[in-house]
């Protein structure tokens, strides 16, 4: 893939609005409060936007990546290095410097919360999101909440990977992918209210639907190589004035996965001055992401900050965090891909 284009920058971006929209929450204001709220009619908070994004250019990039792949094994050993590496320490980290924030009558060691919490959020399917008496002044009582999407970007590569034996069929891929994303959209649009509460290993139908819907048709631009789409900027226009007449309609829930995905990607596939050089800096999102939450509860906890004075700070902190993320633990970890592959081969 062409690294000329702006992937690295809108990954980033999406990283900072979820980052932005959480402190509305974390703050204690209301995440309706948004502009972007107030302006769509109660139809897109910044979050949306955010893990709308992700999944959609994790499925096109994880679709070419399985295409890559060696063997299911190589696959899912990528998927790990990505994953995993930078998820076990920040946890490590939130746990470390948990007793400072610690306030219950049942002392810090003796709180058997304390030693779940490494454990069941790595297994990804049994999520812990508090220990009693760590940030229970706060309005969340929450450590990091950014983690609960961890267990779906997983799942739906797991999903994904039974194309594996069809890799080298292109149209198996496509008419699979096409016929799961009609499916994954019919079942949101009209089943969704059945559908949303219901749960197994703690996937939550709305969430699979909406974020896998997301994530599928990404996979699916990537299966019919949208990159060599021409006219783009004409499809981007076309695009983007369906996605504003569903807004100013109120039908933007219905279209989304259809419109969103193919903005995304033309924009992605857009090289622009500066935005197509961004990744120069190293891929900062999935470090902003995992570190943001915790960051911005113990900013709440100690200085009880307002909603703007939240998100300059915890944007300024988050990028620094996602930095030494990537640079530390994340590109290192990647690195070994090569050394497996090496050793195998």
């Amino acid at each position: 893939m062409n690294k000329n284009n702006n992937f690295d920058f809108l990954r980033f971006l999406f990283a900072l609005l979820v980052v932005i929209s959480h402190s509305y929450p974390l703050s204690g204001s209301n995440e309706r409060s948004q502009w972007i709220y107030q302006i769509t009619n109660g139809q897109i908070v910044l979050a949306q936007i955010g893990l709308s994004g992700f999944f959609i250019i994790s499925g096109y990039f994880i679709f070419q990546s399985l295409h890559r792949s060696k063997s299911i094994f190589d696959y899912f050993k990528k998927r790990f290095l990505r994953l995993f590496p930078a998820l076990i320490v920040v946890l490590l980290v939130s746990i470390i410097l948990a007793p400072f924030v610690y306030k219950s009558e049942i002392p810090f060691f003796k709180n058997n919360a304390v030693y779940t919490y490494v454990p069941n959020n790595l297994s990804l399917y049994h999520f812990q999101s508090s220990i009693k008496g760590i940030f229970d002044t706060n309005s969340y009582h929450v450590i990091n909440g950014s983690l609960w999407t961890i267990r779906y970007e997983f799942s739906l590569y797991v999903a994904l990977s039974l194309l594996f034996f069809f890799r080298k069929q292109k149209k198996i891929g496509i008419i699979f992918l096409s016929f799961a994303f009609v499916v994954f959209c019919f079942l949101y649009n009209f089943y969704l209210n059945r559908l949303a509460n219901s749960t197994l290993f703690e996937i939550q139908g709305l969430h699979l639907l909406n974020l896998g819907t997301f994530f599928i048709g990404g996979s699916l631009l990537s299966s019919i190589e949208f990159e060599k789409l021409k006219y783009k900027s004409v499809v981007l226009g076309i695009a983007i004035l369906v996605l504003v007449v569903s807004l100013y309609f109120n039908y933007y829930d219905s279209v989304k996965h259809v419109f969103l995905p193919i903005i995304i990607m033309l924009i992605g596939f857009m090289p622009l001055p500066f935005l197509s050089t961004f990744g120069k800096f190293g891929d900062m999102s999935y470090g902003i992401y995992i570190y943001s939450f915790p960051i911005q509860q113990t900013l709440v906890y100690f200085f009880k900050m307002n909603t703007y004075t939240l998100i300059i700070t915890s944007v300024f902190l988050s990028i620094g965090f996602g930095y030494l993320s990537w640079h530390l633990i994340e590109k290192k970890a990647l690195k070994y891909k090569v050394f497996f592959s090496a050793k195998n081969g």
